[in-house]
């Protein structure tokens, strides 16, 4: 750093000469050789600087082989990119079929639905209307009486229908919107959840069955405690209601039976496509010339890849929507759908906002100009805070030179830790994945906090 006092008997300052310049050189001239000076100096420093980076993405080799090493590395990358979405799609296949509660989760939620408790309400009504034996009304009256009260419920019919079925439906409202229901749904749900493999495989049977493009739930255990709530609320006739079993559509779509294989083939591949994809992105990195580029695009085709399935789910959604029957409740069947991809959706922002996190971190620990300039705020604020609090008293002493010695080392450590902690989550989810990032930011700052040289650092420093 330039100073102010003397070295060698003369001062240095900006008009300082060489003692081998002539004294008459004009002072145009002058300035032309510092400028000049001045350019080679910065040339020299651009040299170092890519001669560093060379030396940190690694050897320098033939081109034929760089050539091919970066065409692998490119293909991996194209792999971990198709294999994302894949990945994404396969876990969550896997965790509704193997994982029990994971799937009544994941339909807990459509018992409370407005739109389902209406559909639900209209289907049950219907059935126990078509199963109400109203025509035994005749049988407790007596003989010489039935022709009379015939005639009069004749007449009355259509009144006597409607006031009947709007007490049914009623009924059934109070059911659907009670606690009762969502236990019922609930149970409903578990039982049925051994059916998923046979749901995907094709196959029919239990309380969840594939009806060609149709899967139906059977709805018998709701209409029963339905009977109950009819015969206790005043209408006995209920109780002469057959057992029914109704079946309520989940999910209606020519596309099942074309998706159904590849379901199944994700099933059984399981959280192995997302490890795939991940060793594929690692491949790809190790194999680029400029590694902390190859992860920057890695992370991001990883998040563009899962991105993309996003995208995928929400126009599928309008072209099942639009496709539906006439007589299906749009509003159930949208709500049923956004159910059933609920996590799916999650694991998507999940893979998105983990590349990008990824990527931003390499790019930071680049050498670009923004990214240096990052670095330097970053050092330079906690080192003020360092130095205000030893100002204040602390002296950090064998920790901060601990920490002085084995930063980098300690630095990758907490990387690691933060890693294997989102490996191990269950099913994390985008707060999960932001706070484990902001964890590890905080243990880095605290590193460089706790980085002190120690006395021979400073006297080496201060002599530089």
């Amino acid at each position: 750093m330039p100073t102010d006092e003397p070295r060698d008997g003369r001062t240095d300052g900006p008009d300082d000469v060489p003692d081998d310049v002539p004294d008459d050189v004009p002072d145009d001239e002058r300035a032309d050789e510092l400028a000049e000076l001045r350019a080679r100096l910065g040339a020299v420093e651009a040299q170092e600087a890519q001669l560093a980076r060379r030396l940190a993405d690694g050897p320098a080799e033939h081109p034929q082989r760089h050539r091919a090493r970066s065409f692998l590395a490119a293909l991996l990358i194209l792999l971990a990119f198709v294999l994302t979405p894949l990945g994404a799609v396969s876990v969550w296949a896997k965790s509704q079929i193997s994982d029990t509660d994971r799937y009544v989760a994941t339909m807990a939620p459509l018992a409370k639905d407005p739109a389902i408790q209406a559909a639900v309400t209209d289907r049950v009504t219907d059935e126990i209307m078509k199963q109400l034996p109203v025509d035994s009304l005749l049988a407790d009256v007596a003989p010489d009486d039935r022709p009379k009260l015939g005639a009069l419920l004749n007449g009355i019919s259509h009144a006597l229908t409607s006031g009947i079925t709007g007490f049914v439906h009623s009924q059934v409202q109070r059911v659907v919107q009670s606690d009762a229901f969502a236990t019922i749904w609930t149970g409903v749900n578990r039982d049925a959840h051994a059916a998923i493999d046979k749901m995907l495989t094709g196959q029919g049977g239990g309380a969840v069955e594939i009806k060609n493009d149709t899967v139906v739930l059977d709805l018998a255990p709701l209409i029963a405690r339905v009977k109950t709530a009819l015969v206790d609320n005043g209408l006995p006739l209920a109780s002469k209601i057959p057992e029914i079993h109704t079946s309520y559509t989940l999910v209606q779509s020519d596309a099942i039976p074309k998706a159904r294989t590849g379901l199944r083939v994700l099933d059984l591949a399981g959280f192995w496509v997302p490890v795939l994809a991940v060793a594929c992105a690692l491949g790809g990195v190790l194999l680029a010339a400029r590694r902390r580029r190859a992860v920057v695009t890695a992370a991001l085709a990883m998040a563009g890849g899962a991105l993309l399935l996003g995208i995928g789910l929400s126009v599928f959604r309008a072209i099942y929507l639009d496709k539906l029957p006439a007589g299906v409740n749009q509003a159930a069947a949208q709500a049923v759908y956004d159910t059933l991809v609920r996590y799916l959706r999650s694991a998507v922002r999940v893979v998105v906002a983990l590349g990008l996190l990824v990527a931003l971190g390499a790019w930071i620990s680049g050498g670009g100009r923004w990214a240096r300039t990052i670095r330097r705020g970053w050092h330079a604020g906690l080192g003020s805070v360092r130095r205000v609090a030893g100002r204040a008293g602390l002296r950090l002493g064998p920790v901060g030179r601990f920490v002085h010695r084995w930063k980098t080392a300690l630095g990758w450590t907490a990387v690691a830790g933060a890693a294997l902690a989102f490996v191990l989550w269950s099913y994390p989810t985008v707060l999960v994945t932001l706070c484990l990032a902001l964890g590890l930011v905080a243990v880095l700052a605290v590193l460089e906090l706790l980085d002190e040289p120690g006395r021979s650092g400073r006297r080496a420093s201060s002599s530089g």
